[in-house]
């Protein structure tokens, strides 16, 4: 934990951070500014209404750029160059068409919320709502369904792999801020997901997907199957579960009775960043090379994977600083025995904080990095074990999941996917979101009571 070093007077900071924020929210939502401009200007003016030396605001701003993307940028690259072979080569579809088939179609929203949840962890959400969507509507064609029946399991899977499990940016955001282990995310990230893909997809899907008959999309016919150009599924999931499984072994490797040369060994290969190498070369040779894909092939996937990396990371860096920003001047000190003496539990405080920014501005980057930093800011919280600090993590990211509106993207790209109106998506899509976001903080509270 940074220690502060610089104290404002308190009113005038909580004026400040509030003033911040209030300016963060009229420039994306009135003035319709990007968030990485919006954020910059925010940040310095809760660094000048704070009464900060302009000196230390420029070095906050830089430290608060480093700081930020020290931790997540390289696994942001790349866990997105490993989706994007797993999404080109098939892999993903493969995952979803042999579960579907295992499953069958009576407990084909338990195939494509799994298939989600998995392919949630490496592959950003609108990538893996364009790969898997036409599955969903491939079961619908067969059963006579709605597609929301389908689609919300789907759906549910991809927003909860995306939102609790390493190495999506989402996770591996909000624990690089509360300084949480990776291994120790996944561990409570996992069943997280699980339960929240259970109450959000597969309880919330069957209920509306029975209320509300949504038919299938115009131009469904053109939808043709793949199978037989797809990666067998074994291999696939070989290759998802690497780097999984290479972090949670150096997590465990102090616990296991082996020679301390080899514990450095699994250690070594459970860092993030090379359990991701490893799985993406992995992925590239046996998904790729020994598939017939050639070097261009294979060059054209992995620039094409990082495209969006730049903005996703600028805008992470611009809510870092404003996390540093409201930490260099003291807020955490001045806000955190008023919290802690609110009678509130610190997960709820979490949720609420995460919840408040989507709703208000929409991105769930943005609620993350914004929620993660003023978190972080409290020594209380950062004092806590690092199980509940990942219970934490799995509380924001639920409460940046939630109240998906007319302000996000992803409310949006589902309506359009699905051709339903704005009323159905709120019912349906937006539900699903806020049932995701309430199950992780009523078992985000339930765990802490015992960590």
């Amino acid at each position: 934990m940074t220690e502060t070093t610089f104290a404002a007077e308190p009113v005038r900071l909580l004026i400040a951070a509030a003033a911040g924020i209030v300016c963060l929210l009229v420039l994306i939502i009135k003035l319709k500014l990007h968030p990485v401009i919006s954020m910059m200007i925010s940040a310095i003016v809760i660094g000048i209404g704070a009464g900060m030396p302009l000196a230390m605001i420029s070095d906050t701003v830089e430290k608060g750029v480093g700081e930020t993307l020290q931790g997540i940028a390289l696994l942001v690259g790349l866990g997105s160059m490993f989706g994007g072979v797993l999404e080109s080569s098939g892999g993903a579809r493969r995952i979803a068409q042999t579960l579907v088939g295992k499953f069958g179609q009576e407990k084909a929203g338990w195939a494509l919320g799994l298939t989600g949840l998995v392919i949630g962890t490496t592959v950003f959400f609108e990538a893996g709502v364009v790969v898997l969507i036409p599955l969903v509507f491939s079961v619908a064609k067969q059963t006579k369904k709605s597609t929301l029946y389908y689609a919300i399991p789907l759906l549910s899977g991809l927003a909860s792999g995306y939102a609790f499990v390493p190495p999506s940016a989402a996770s591996v955001l909000a624990a690089n801020a509360l300084e949480v282990n990776l291994g120790t995310m996944i561990m409570v990230g996992v069943p997280m997901a699980i339960l929240c893909m259970v109450t959000g997809g597969i309880v919330w899907g069957r209920w509306i997907g029975t209320k509300i008959f949504t038919y299938l999309p115009k131009n469904i016919e053109e939808i043709h199957d793949e199978d037989e150009t797809l990666p067998s599924f074994g291999l696939v999931f070989f290759v998802i579960l690497v780097p999984l499984v290479l972090i949670l072994l150096s997590t465990v490797s102090a616990y296991l009775p082996v020679a301390e040369h080899i514990k450095s060994i699994m250690e070594f290969l459970g860092e993030p960043f090379l359990a991701l190498t490893i799985a993406t070369l992995l992925a590239i040779y046996f998904l790729g090379i020994r598939r017939g894909f050639s070097k261009k092939r294979i060059k054209e996937i992995l620039e094409h994977s990082l495209r969006p990396v730049g903005m996703i990371l600028l805008v992470i860096a611009s809510g870092g600083v404003i996390r540093w920003m409201l930490q260099d001047s003291g807020l955490g000190n001045v806000i955190g025995p008023l919290l802690e003496n609110s009678d509130m539990p610190l997960i709820l405080i979490a949720f609420l904080v995460a919840l408040m920014v989507r709703a208000s501005v929409g991105s769930s980057i943005v609620a993350i990095t914004m929620a993660s930093g003023i978190m972080a800011s409290m020594p209380a919280v950062m004092g806590e074990s690092m199980v509940y600090r990942a219970v934490m993590c799995c509380a924001i990211c639920g409460g940046a999941t939630a109240l998906s509106h007319v302000n996000d993207v992803g409310f949006w790209l589902v309506g359009t996917f699905l051709e339903i109106d704005e009323k159905t998506t709120l019912k349906s899509w937006t539900i699903m979101e806020t049932v995701i976001g309430l199950t992780s903080l009523a078992a985000g509270l339930i765990i802490s009571m015992f960590v």
